[in-house]
């Protein structure tokens, strides 16, 4: 019997154990607590989030601005990235390539041809060189006109030839009038048009290479940047009319 009593455990270490007991107890209930709360909170968040807006009639607004949304713009933009075709512009009026129809500048004798090949003598430099134009005699202060409808391209004084005024013409062509007085017509300038005939200037005595000849216009023409006989461009009638100055020769 006192054997057996003395294998029961003793007080000490029946409290021992039953705290032991009670402290994992309250472990386990606080973990169960804690699983419910967590399943808790997660159940109420799904809830939250299925739970379809209350249209109370109003526009939901922005977060972070106070105007109202609005539905995204489902209209097609026209595209901006296509390139472009240039479209030329047309001209307004036609361009004329072609030559006009020459009268003769001024009326007079024929004094000296147009020769680049074969030299001709010079009375005033008292030397032979080519001579690049046309030398009509005439009356000193004689009327000088236009060869034909062009616009003034430019009035110059040059060393050599004197006073000069160049006119543009349809097919690249130009015709050059030396050997003029000072004084020009009014409205004579540059960048004036003017027609075939017109008065442009006067015969004068301004070519310095040419003083020692008679009162003489030096007329010329290009096509092309060319110089070209401007008999060639005359019709035979107006050819005829410049009687060959015997004294000075061709």
């Amino acid at each position: 019997m006192s054997e057996e009593f003395n294998n029961q455990p003793s007080l000490i270490e029946r409290l021992k154990n039953l705290k032991i007991n009670r402290t994992a107890v309250v472990s386990a209930c606080v973990l169960v607590v804690a699983v419910v709360i967590v399943c808790a909170v997660a159940i109420s968040n799904n809830r939250t989030k299925d739970t379809p807006p209350v249209d109370d009639g109003r526009a939901p607004v922005t977060q972070g601005t106070d105007k109202p949304s609005t539905p995204e713009d489902t209209t097609k933009k026209p595209e901006t990235n296509k390139p472009t075709v240039e479209q030329k512009p047309t001209p307004s009026t036609p361009v004329d390539d072609s030559l006009p129809s020459f009268v003769l500048p001024v009326s007079g004798s024929l004094s000296k041809k147009h020769d680049t090949s074969n030299q001709v003598f010079s009375d005033t430099m008292n030397d032979y060189r080519v001579h690049l134009g046309l030398d009509i005699v005439t009356e000193e202060s004689a009327s000088v006109y236009a060869a034909a409808d062009g616009k003034i391209e430019r009035i110059w004084e040059d060393v050599r030839m004197g006073h000069c005024i160049a006119i543009k013409h349809g097919g690249d062509c130009y015709t050059i009038y030396k050997n003029l007085s000072k004084t020009l017509p009014e409205g004579i300038a540059e960048g004036v048009s003017v027609r075939s005939g017109q008065l442009i200037a006067c015969v004068g005595e301004s070519a310095m290479i040419e003083i020692a000849e008679e009162p003489h216009l030096h007329f010329e023409m290009t096509v092309n940047n060319l110089s070209v006989d401007p008999l060639e461009y005359f019709d035979e009638d107006s050819i005829k009319t410049l009687n060959i100055d015997a004294s000075y020769g061709n």
